[in-house]
């Protein structure tokens, strides 16, 4: 993943300075560039994949054939052979090795799963009207293994190529066209966010110029949105971005779909709603027309019940694994200072039912009294207080909150049905008194042990990041969503990254 993808660069075309002229407009096509670790990531995945999968059937081979051995070895391996099969069909037919999905947030693992899941359907009523001895043992056991060890794959496949697109590498040439403010997001949004692959080359506005002269944030702006089928064709770009403008419509936006045919470039269009995205997009087409449907956030249902279950068992789980940390935390508690262990605080949850949150005492017993007088000092933004040292935490409180032990009580929380192992922050009662209208949006789900802010930086994110991220967990909630913040939650608190 050491290649970096470098496009064409061009001069702005005609009429952005006296001395800068358009190229000849000869049709000379250039090919989007395409980088060598594109198609050697997108091997080892699938590689990797299928590897996973035959591992996983053959350790349950010997499982079946050692509980029932009236199942030949012929038999076995004609078995083993035709689940792998299925599995590895499965997840073809899920588009999971799709190269726009790949290292791609949530989706990635969504359709991981969704595979999976397929496979374990065609694999069930398959055994069953085989009449395979063991049916049950196979069908719920190699499934949910090739599960078990897939999505951690996955997840450590991701590390190096985010790692690189963070160094500058392995990064997706975007041409962007809209008006200077839409662009402009979009540039900073992709510059936040460099795992995502996108690195925005060039842009094009309705008349060749920015506001600001020939750049637009450092990037050059090289012509109108007129010439973008050629300067597609003449630069080698992997995608046209087509962000909000009035100058688009939708004969417009055709006719350059048109030009790009034949190009290898992707046409994407980012739709006025740009902060709804994942499941609740949906585009039909109605009376000939492509129409974007926005459902409503949907709380109840099947993944309701299923992270209900999970929020049940897991925090069951982890209370006997982590018992001896909690004994041994709260020990260190009483040692270090006088006071109760546990610290109680009214917080507010789901549709603003108030609740007792449980932590861990990490600061001295009249904290909430010395607070106003902190106030002048308070570096939280927003409606938080936050300071990076704290007067008032404790020598064994500041060990907690680096390593987020203090937390650990909402476990407790969790399992009464208060909070979810997965969701927004708690706020406090004085916070969400000053919500409005969007951020009351937050109170719609459970508050979380831990969530999308928690695994993006913490206590280092600005209150308007930490806003965003968690109406975006409002808006895009999906049960494979949640499992990557877990999996992320992990390496955020032992990082001990923005936690103070």
């Amino acid at each position: 993943m050491s290649e970096q993808v470098q496009p064409t660069r061009r001069r702005p075309v005609a009429g952005l300075g006296t001395d800068q002229r358009a190229e000849p407009t000869a049709q000379r096509t250039t090919s989007p560039t395409v980088g060598s670790w594109e198609p050697a990531y997108r091997y080892g995945v699938i590689a990797a994949d299928v590897l996973c999968t035959v591992l996983v059937v053959v350790l349950a081979g010997f499982a079946l054939s050692a509980r029932h051995a009236s199942v030949g070895p012929l038999s076995l391996l004609g078995l083993q052979a035709v689940t792998v099969a299925v599995i590895v069909g499965s997840l073809f037919l899920s588009r999971v090795w799709n190269p726009m999905v790949l290292g791609q947030g949530a989706e990635e693992f969504r359709r991981l799963g969704r595979g999976l899941f397929g496979s374990v359907v065609a694999l069930g009523l398959g055994a069953l009207a085989a009449g395979l001895p063991g049916a049950r043992l196979w069908v719920f056991v190699v499934g949910p293994a090739v599960a078990l060890v897939a999505f951690p794959v996955r997840y450590l496949l991701r590390r190096p190529l985010h790692r690189a697109r963070g160094e500058g590498r392995c990064l997706l040439p975007v041409l962007a066209a809209g008006n200077i403010d839409t662009v402009a997001d979009l540039i900073g949004r992709t510059r936040r966010a460099p795992h995502l692959g996108w690195r925005v080359d060039a842009v094009c506005t309705v008349d060749g110029r920015a506001e600001i002269g020939l750049e637009l944030d450092g990037v050059p702006v090289v012509g109108r949105f007129g010439d973008l089928g050629e300067q597609v064709r003449r630069g080698g770009y992997r995608i046209v971005a087509v962000t909000a403008d009035a100058y688009w419509t939708p004969r417009r936006l055709q006719r350059l779909a048109w030009d790009l045919e034949g190009t290898g470039t992707e046409m994407v269009v980012a739709p006025a709603l740009m902060d709804f995205a994942g499941p609740r997009l949906h585009v039909t087409g109605v009376l000939g027309m492509p129409l974007l449907r926005v459902s409503e956030p949907s709380f109840t249902g099947f993944r309701r019940v299923v992270k209900t279950a999970v929020d049940k068992v897991g925090s069951l789980l982890l209370v006997a694994l982590l018992s001896p940390v909690l004994l041994a935390v709260a020990v260190a508690i009483m040692v270090d200072t006088r006071g109760p262990v546990l610290y109680r605080q009214r917080r507010v949850g789901k549709d603003g039912a108030p609740f007792t949150i449980l932590k861990f005492r990490t600061m001295v017993t009249n904290a909430d009294a010395l607070r106003a007088q902190l106030q002048a000092v308070n570096e939280g933004a927003g409606v938080l207080f936050k300071m990076r040292r704290d007067p008032r935490v404790t020598a064994v409180g500041r060990f907690l909150r680096r390593y987020s032990l203090d937390e650990l009580p909402q476990l407790f929380n969790v399992f009464t049905g208060a909070m979810s192992l997965v969701g927004p922050r708690p706020p406090l009662p004085e916070e969400s008194a000053k919500y409005g209208p969007d951020m009351r949006r937050r109170l719609l789900v459970k508050p979380g042990l831990t969530g999308l802010w928690q695994v993006s930086g913490r206590s280092d994110l600005s209150w308007e990041e930490s806003v965003r991220l968690d109406l975006r967990y409002v808006e895009e909630w999906s049960l494979a969503l949640d499992a990557l913040i877990l999996w992320k939650t992990f390496r955020a608190v032992f990082g001990g990254q923005g936690a103070y």
